[in-house]
């Protein structure tokens, strides 16, 4: 009996929805019945009948394309209307990322998440926290403007972003803090003096900011990431090279805030331990 039942509730349920879809599209019968293929009879019969009976998969099928909603749907199985396609450009998309200073992509993120808490592994340093004269060093080969504006902009924009109720959790491979501090790999050439002050610059931030703010190491030669942001429930952020590849969908935001967490309980230097891990840095570099 409970089978019967069930059928007739799908069945009831179909009819409901196909006639939701032929208004939220404006279709008439008769369109509708020219592009499924069928009598204009047939459509009425889909629309008004009682019975337990559903139409066979092909019609289903012909009439989810033609109304532009999912075959699922139309059936029950599902509470969603998009296609599995739509459902896909809404939930990934491909963003530009350009190597600049001030990203207005990223920047639009916070604040589409502002009070939400940011979990980020940065691709490098956190430019947050970078001194005026590290932003210098590293992005003024890439400024199409002037360094002073852009560095400027970047600093009103960041100061906003910390202005905002949203608590920050970074998580950074050890050894970029330590070949930063070394003056290694990609900060060859970085002068001692910059290293020295930015250092500085890190402890004022993460123990002026703490808890809002925490930093973790983590031990690349036991854990991994690439660089990601994930925007609280709303967004993870996934940064490639060229291109940022952005994920709204439950799923993966879960997946990926978990992958996250995971980096934070397997960190090597935690918020705590971080400032005096950037002490003994700062003191090697007084010593040269």
């Amino acid at each position: 009996m409970s089978e019967k039942t069930d059928k007739r509730q799908r069945a009831d349920l179909f009819r409901t929805r196909l006639s939701e879809a032929m208004r939220q599209r404006g279709t008439s019968q008769s369109a509708l019945a020219r592009a499924v293929g069928v009598d204009r009879s047939t459509v009425s019969q889909l629309l008004a009948g009682t019975g337990a009976r559903l139409p066979n998969a092909q019609v289903v099928g012909e009439c989810a394309a033609t109304l532009g909603v999912s075959a699922d749907w139309l059936l029950g199985l599902t509470d969603r209307p998009e296609t599995a396609a739509d459902i896909l450009a809404t939930s990934l998309s491909l963003t530009e990322a350009p190597r600049a200073l001030v990203d207005e992509q990223i920047f639009a993120w916070h604040r589409e998440a502002a009070g939400y808490k940011i979990r980020h592994v940065p691709a490098g340093l956190p430019d947050m926290l970078k001194t005026r004269a590290m932003l210098e060093w590293e992005y003024a080969p890439h400024l199409g403007r002037s360094t002073d504006q852009a560095i400027g902009a970047s600093h009103d924009r960041l100061a906003w972003m910390r202005g905002t109720q949203s608590d920050y959790e970074i998580a950074l491979p050890m050894f970029e803090i330590d070949s930063f501090a070394r003056g290694e790999g990609y900060y060859e050439g970085l002068p001692v003096t910059v290293r020295r002050a930015q250092i500085d610059r890190f402890l004022e931030v993460t123990e002026q900011l703490y808890p809002r703010l925490r930093l973790y190491l983590f031990d690349a030669r036991r854990v991994y990431s690439a660089p990601v942001t994930v925007f609280g429930p709303l967004l993870a952020v996934i940064y490639i090279g060229r291109n940022y590849l952005a994920f709204r969908d439950t799923e993966r935001v879960q997946a990926i805030t978990a992958h996250f967490d995971h980096l934070v309980r397997e960190a090597a230097v935690t918020a705590r331990e971080l400032p005096g891990y950037l002490r003994r840095h700062r003191d090697a570099l007084a010593r040269r």
